[in-house]
């Protein structure tokens, strides 16, 4: 086959990623004996295409995948799409320009599935694109009829053993999306705003000045403290007396032209009613521990729920009925604020409390506030039925079950532990969407009761199904409208992919493998982790690999808004994908990375460098058969030894999921041992062989195809495409595997001479510096020299290669010495 001159990848990677899925080379095989190796791939959301983040995760995913295949494991490697969640609904109205709540949940439903047939299709070609090498036959999307019957059905069984209940609770609901969430699915971000002091009038004719930052809430105040150990003050201002703890009043006193009066105790006055403006409702002042002197006024406002701090002080005084203002649109649903949401409530509230000279302060303030984490709105607590998980008291299982992981890096461990140990709630598991899994249920109509789908009929649509009747004799029944939180049915994907294979459903499950990015640990790690502890009573995988996040050159994270996006797709039509895969691979395990081309350039440079030295290589091993000599030259012993170390050392990092210490050596390995050294060395044997004899040829040529062929092989996980079409044009007729990427792992040659090495190692001291010497005098390397050394009868057996690569007319013994002719 004749070698071309450059190297095509636009060409030769779309050539192999054809020829790998037309030839199932990645397919595995379920009658295999083999050992199986399974992983549990992440299923990406269906967002339109792929972007940075996943190529750098994906890839490093991938580089452990084939490694493990090449290892001689029958590799579990499926594929699936995460396309039943919040984000697909988003995608599908932004695509069609529709709005979901302005259809009929069975026409949104149709255009979701149909639209996603196609974005699909795209979608996963990006995928193929960077070279995966999944078995595309294993494929599943989360909303298929596969899924939903596995998500029901852990859903009917975990009400059947007591774990999922419903129940009015308060519950995280994002005002946008109009629904309830987890409160995994929420984050923290710092908002401006304003601290709001409000006058509100004791019985004795005094007032108090309490603070808050949700004002907008006054209609659903349901309590007034304060500390009745701390200490407060009466102070005159105007023809008024306010009253607000010793540390407000030194804060404030001039500004606000206070007059001290006397100090008193919170206790003096705890019990006292309280009139709140604009709404006239009267409340008992009250101790809490809560209440802090030294924050604010020193006087706390609570109501129903201005945050979670509000939902902890009903859990301690539950002697109080809340007051249930708002609905799932975020909405006042009742009070002088009906109709409005929180912001445009909270205008009005300030207004009128300042019309009623009431509102004292507005201080500007830097706060954290919790946002829904798909779009960013700030979260409001609303009390609604919802289902739950109950899982809290689980913790310390959970706690022990993430310790028996073998995490990789080990400290990534401790943000599952952080999140187990903050977990405030059980799981909401309810989502007021329309596209998604159905709960399997209905409630009867008569008694209530909750009917469940006989599981022999799932998946089922309680919209379109229904029961016979229920156990009080009814027929008619009221379906459940509410979809499972998307979490609810990814956090199966171990038993969603193993299941497509039922006769070793054991060998596949529990998996080995679970790779994915550190800032869905909280999410679909913690909640897969629930779910199989929870069914099965074992964790889900073996190994986890934790991998960063791709950010801008500039170290941000990137994002349309900001304009600092890059796209995938441009840098693989620039250079290639094996180059952003290289870029992938520079990078350890859990480190975010920020982008940089010149990375990519490198990788570019490396396969055009990878290419040269194969051609020179074939050029050489024309009418070469592959067989070991009786005798090996030193210096082709000497390149073995080294091979070897790399082959250990590559293998050993590969298997503590260390990818990118094998790039790096493999790399170093192949630009200096051997291009800039070996290949030099041995050019002379090969071109004049009528000179120095057929013997040193062939040792020369048996050490370079095995050399070339071990390199190849160590960095085909990290670049496959190039790796592949090099071993199909030389190595294949010999080597007989139909791919190199099912081709055995490189094993150590059986070469131990530590003798051998030394005088390789010193023969390459001399060499160096008569570059070195070359270099500094400004000669071309051709340039001939007399070279004295002072081991010369120790160097004997490599004498003639020094000699010719060093172009030395002669080599005398001596002190070392160099001089040019």
């Amino acid at each position: 086959m004749k070698i071309p001159k450059n190297y095509n990848p636009k060409e030769v990677e779309q050539k192999w990623q054809n020829y790998w899925e037309k030839n199932k080379i990645y397919k595995f095989d379920p009658k295999s004996k083999k050992k199986i190796y399974s992983i549990d791939t992440p299923p990406p959301t269906v967002s339109g295409k792929m972007h940075l983040g996943h190529s750098f995760s994906y890839s490093q995913m991938d580089f452990i995948a084939r490694f493990k295949r090449m290892q001689g494991y029958n590799l579990f490697y499926p594929f699936g799409t995460d396309d039943n969640g919040l984000a697909t609904e988003r995608l599908i109205e932004k695509e069609k320009k529709v709005k979901a709540k302005e259809m009929s949940r069975k026409d949104f439903i149709k255009l979701c599935l149909t639209t996603l047939k196609t974005l699909r299709k795209e979608y996963l070609r990006d995928f193929k694109l960077i070279g995966l090498s999944c078995d595309w036959d294993i494929f599943y999307t989360t909303i298929n009829d596969h899924c939903r019957k596995i998500s029901q059905k852990s859903f009917i069984d975990l009400y059947k053993d007591k774990r999922a209940y419903r129940i009015k609770s308060p519950i995280t609901i994002c005002p946008h999306c109009n629904t309830a969430i987890a409160q995994v699915e929420t984050e923290d971000k710092d908002k401006e705003s304003t601290l709001n002091y409000i006058k509100a009038k004791l019985e004795t004719g005094d007032y108090i000045i309490y603070a808050t930052t949700r004002p907008e809430l006054l209609p659903a105040c349901v309590g007034i403290t304060l500390d009745k150990n701390g200490t407060y003050v009466r102070a005159k201002k105007d023809n008024e007396i306010w009253i607000i703890s010793k540390e407000a009043f030194d804060r404030f006193k001039d500004e606000w032209k206070l007059v001290k009066k006397e100090e008193i105790k919170g206790k003096d006055i705890v019990n006292k009613i309280v009139t709140l403006p604009i709404t006239n409702a009267k409340l008992t002042l009250l101790h809490d521990t809560e209440a802090k002197t030294e924050y604010g006024s020193g006087i706390v406002y609570w109501c129903t729920y201005g945050g979670v701090e509000c939902l902890e002080y009903l859990e301690r005084h539950p002697e109080i009925e809340p007051i249930h203002i708002m609905d799932l649109s975020g909405k006042h649903i009742l009070g002088p604020y009906k109709g409005l949401n929180s912001t445009e409530a909270r205008k009005k509230v300030l207004k009128d409390l300042k019309d009623n000279n009431a509102l004292v302060l507005m201080e500007k303030i830097k706060h954290t506030v919790n946002v829904h984490e798909r779009c960013g709105t700030d979260i409001e607590y609303v009390s609604t039925e919802q289902w739950f998980i109950k899982y809290l008291d689980l913790k310390n299982k959970f706690l022990k079950a993430g310790g028996k992981l073998n995490w990789h890096p080990d400290y990534m461990k401790h943000r599952l532990y952080n999140w187990i140990k903050g977990l405030k709630w059980d799981w909401c598991i309810s989502r007021q969407r329309f596209f998604g899994v159905p709960f399997p249920l209905w409630y009867c109509k008569s008694c209530g009761e909750v009917i469940l789908a006989d599981e022999k009929d799932l998946p089922v649509d309680p919209l379109k199904n229904k029961p016979k009747k229920c156990k009080c004799g009814s027929k008619e029944f009221i379906p459940e409208k509410d979809v499972l939180d998307t979490w609810a049915t990814s956090s199966m994907t171990p038993q969603i992919a193993a299941s497509l294979f039922p006769k070793v459903y054991d060998k596949l499950y529990p998996m080995s493998l679970r790779p994915q990015a550190h800032d869905i640990i909280t999410f679909w790690l913690f909640n897969t982790m629930v779910k199989s502890q929870l069914h099965n009573n074992i964790n889900p995988w073996k190994d986890v690999v934790i991998s960063g996040w791709a950010l801008d050159p500039k170290g941000k994270k990137m994002s349309k808004s900001k304009g600092n996006v890059i796209e995938p797709q441009e840098m693989m039509g620039k250079y290639s994908a094996d180059s952003l895969r290289f870029w992938a691979a520079s990078t350890k395990l859990g480190e975010d990375s920020s982008f940089q081309e010149k990375e990519l350039i490198s990788g570019q440079k490396f396969s055009t460098k990878l290419w040269n030295a194969s051609k020179f290589s074939f050029m050489h091993l024309k009418e070469y058969k592959p067989k070991k000599p009786k005798n090996l030259e030193t210096i082709d012993k000497w390149i073995l030894i080294k091979l070897n170390k790399i082959i250990k050392d590559s293998t050993k990092s590969f298997e503590n999921y260390e990818y990118s210490k094998t790039k790096a050596d493999v790399e170093n390995f192949f630009w200096n041992t051997f291009c800039d050294h070996y290949l030099e060395i041995i050019k002379d044997r090969l071109y004049n062989a009528d000179k120095r004899g057929i013997k040193g040829k062939k040792s020369a040529q048996f050490t370079l195809y095995h050399s070339l062929l071990a390199i190849l092989k160590l960095m085909s996980p990290i670049i496959p495409h190039i790796t592949e079409e090099i071993y199909q044009l030389y190595f294949k007729k010999h080597e007989k595997q139909k791919s190199i990427h099912i081709s055995e792992w490189p094993t150590q040659f059986k070469i131990v001479d530590k003798k051998t090495e030394r005088i390789g190692d010193e023969f390459i001291q001399i060499l160096n510096k008569v570059r070195k010497f070359k270099t500094q005098n400004k000669l071309p390397l051709k340039h001939e020299i007399t070279l004295t050394i002072p081991n010369k009868n120790k160097l004997k057996d490599v004498l003639e290669d020094l000699k010719a690569v060093t172009k030395a007319k002669e080599i005398k013994q001596g002190k070392l010495n160099i001089k040019k002719l």
